[in-house]
């Protein structure tokens, strides 16, 4: 159960784990100097009737033997858990920047909880397996042929017995570790599935109980909980059966040792010395290895755990290259953004999201983009924002081709709002600084003031201060879509990109965002998914798109008069009779 990729991982603390092998064979042999000084005193106190006083030495050499091999377990193991510590703070860290190169697109394909368990509970078991399972192999090969050095001068029969009985171990381990592996491995995938599907569970659990569904999913939960027990108690079986054979074998060795010594003291022909050396020894001898029996149901939980976090560290990303260097700046020079012969498809479905899709943008321009559900309004967005790349195409600003390692520096050009902006647990201002850092109290309150949120701020009990929850939690929907529009005014970036930020807001809110909007609009470059003909009505430009293709585009008066795609979303929500001129604009949305 020896993992190459972790091995790899332990480079850069090799000279940490050498060290701790080191100490565990530093403490091997202070074992056999406490085995020499034990027997010594037994032979002259009991054989040889030498006087308490002349034993003092050996005594106090004793008692610095037993405290040393204290002291030596215990540096042995500090620095065995710094190994495991460090392996762990690294693996983390990469996978974490893992998940954030893969972005929001991967995330959204995979359970939300299992990425954290294997994230959290996953590194964690590796410890185990880094700080007690890897030394031990060491040492259970050269604490045995250490003491092998010291026993063959004293007695060659009790020699020739650990030699033949040693080899038994490790192979009846191995027998029984290939039926651990295939528990410990379901063992952990149901683990994972249960922390999946709990939190999944715990996100949508006002869902469940508006459909009165919280009871069944209750009864799913035990399902699973009872899974993972049943699988735990099997796989717990296995490591008693493994441990009683380890024991057993010991034991049964250790006796053999035992009786053949005892078998040549009657006989006269082996020193009582030396036999009570070599017995003391016995057990010290097999010690590694059962320490290693030990150990390795405990590692295993780890190496399958390192098998799903190399699993997701082996994932493709398109953000290849080093970001941080980049230097890519909208300048005043920027004149076009450009989508050309762009195509991408989604996994695992048979349609394009964007097909041959070719347009461009001209800065201070301000673009809307409607059509039905499908038609490659959010594939745009995900594709500026950098979150996946196109599988053919090029999207350029001017000269400078988009390309996936200048994903990192192209965002930060970027202002996006979404439908359902998030909030993290902490202070309102926490959530404001997340846009700009470096920016001042005055900034931030100055941008919150022309998002429409500083009164209602200054109404909280900490003010600024306040903590809020997830998500959110403690705020309505207007008041978090204009915290969200404050950080687009701190951020104050040149090109602007928003997800119908209008939508699902009470009258007064939504009057609120859009004259907040018409300031940020000021100057900038403006992409928008819109629903509401009286944001889609004040753009320079509309663009229609219908399975991956902009089929037409121009003013909104322009695409009402050709009748086309776009006068049939209109026509389709208020009637064929065309009076939406006659209703307010804001009230209309257009299908998708």
């Amino acid at each position: 159960m020896i993992s190459k990729r972790i091995f790899a991982q332990i480079q850069e603390v090799r000279h940490l784990l050498a060290l701790t092998v080191g100490l565990g064979l530093a403490g091997g042999l202070v074992a056999i100097l406490e085995a020499n000084f034990l027997s010594r005193i037994v032979n002259r106190a009991f054989l040889e009737d030498s006087a308490l006083s002349s034993l003092t030495g050996l005594f106090v050499w004793l008692l610095i033997a037993i405290a040393l091999r204290a002291i030596v377990g215990w540096f042995s193991e500090v620095l065995a858990l710094r190994v495991a510590l460090k392996v762990k703070e690294s693996l983390r860290d990469q996978l974490i920047r893992k998940l954030f190169q893969l972005g929001p697109m991967y995330l959204r394909g995979e359970r939300t909880g299992e990425v954290t368990s294997t994230v959290m509970e996953g590194i964690e078991s590796l410890e185990v397996y880094l700080a007690r399972y890897i030394p031990q192999i060491a040492l259970s090969a050269l604490i045995p042929l250490m003491i092998l050095v010291f026993v063959i001068p004293n007695d060659w029969v009790t020699a020739i017995i650990f030699v033949v009985t040693w080899p038994l171990i490790p192979y009846f381990m191995m027998l029984i570790g290939r039926q651990a592996e295939k528990k410990s491995k379901k063992q952990f995938q149901t683990l994972s599935l249960l922390s999946a599907h709990f939190l999944d569970v715990l996100q949508g659990l006002s869902t469940l109980k508006l459909f009165n569904r919280s009871r069944y999913q209750l009864q799913v939960i035990q399902r699973i909980s009872n899974q993972y027990r049943k699988t735990t108690m099997s796989t717990l079986r296995v490591a008693f059966i493994s441990a009683l054979a380890l024991e057993l074998l010991t034991t049964l060795s250790t006796a053999i040792v035992a009786v053949f010594i005892g078998l040549r003291l009657i006989a006269g022909t082996l020193h009582f010395q030396d036999a009570f050396f070599v017995l003391l020894l016995a057990p010290e001898f097999y010690l590694p290895i059962r320490l290693l029996g030990t150990q390795f149901h405990a590692g295993m939980n780890g190496v399958m755990a390192a098998d799903r976090i190399f699993e997701l560290l082996d994932e493709p990303t398109f953000q290849e290259g080093e970001v941080s260097s980049v230097k890519f700046t909208l300048n005043e020079d920027w004149d076009h953004l450009y989508f050309e012969h762009v195509v991408h498809q989604y996994p695992g479905t048979g349609t394009m999201a964007l097909d041959d899709l070719n347009l461009t943008i001209h800065r201070g321009e301000k673009v809307a983009l409607v059509g039905p559900t499908g038609a490659g309004k959010s594939t745009i967005m995900n594709l500026l924002l950098g979150f996946m790349a196109p599988a053919h195409g090029t999207i350029r600003v001017d000269d400078q081709s988009l390309s996936p390692a200048l994903a990192a520096a192209w965002r930060k050009q970027i202002t996006y709002l979404p439908q359902h902006p998030h909030l993290f647990k902490g202070t309102i201002a926490d959530n404001l600084r997340m846009a700009n850092p470096e920016c001042t109290d005055k900034q931030m309150m100055e941008a919150a003031k022309n998002a429409g949120a500083d009164e209602f701020i200054r109404e909280m009990s900490a003010g600024y201060e306040t903590v809020i929850g997830e998500n959110g939690l403690g705020l309505s929907g207007g008041q978090i879509q204009r915290i969200a529009l404050a950080r687009a005014f701190l951020k104050n970036s040149p090109l602007i990109m928003l997800d119908e930020p209008t939508a699902n807001l009470d009258p007064e809110s939504e009057m609120w965002i859009e004259h907040a909007l018409n300031q940020l609009f000021a100057d900038k470059t403006v992409l928008v998914i819109a629903h509401r003909l009286g944001t889609i009505s004040r753009m320079d430009r509309i663009l229609v798109l219908n399975e991956g293709k902009v089929i037409d585009q121009g003013p909104h008066s322009e695409l009402v008069a050709r009748k086309g795609l776009y006068h049939h979303m209109l026509t389709a929500y208020v009637g064929e009779r065309g009076n939406y001129r006659d209703q307010n604009p804001v009230s209309i949305h257009l299908p998708s």
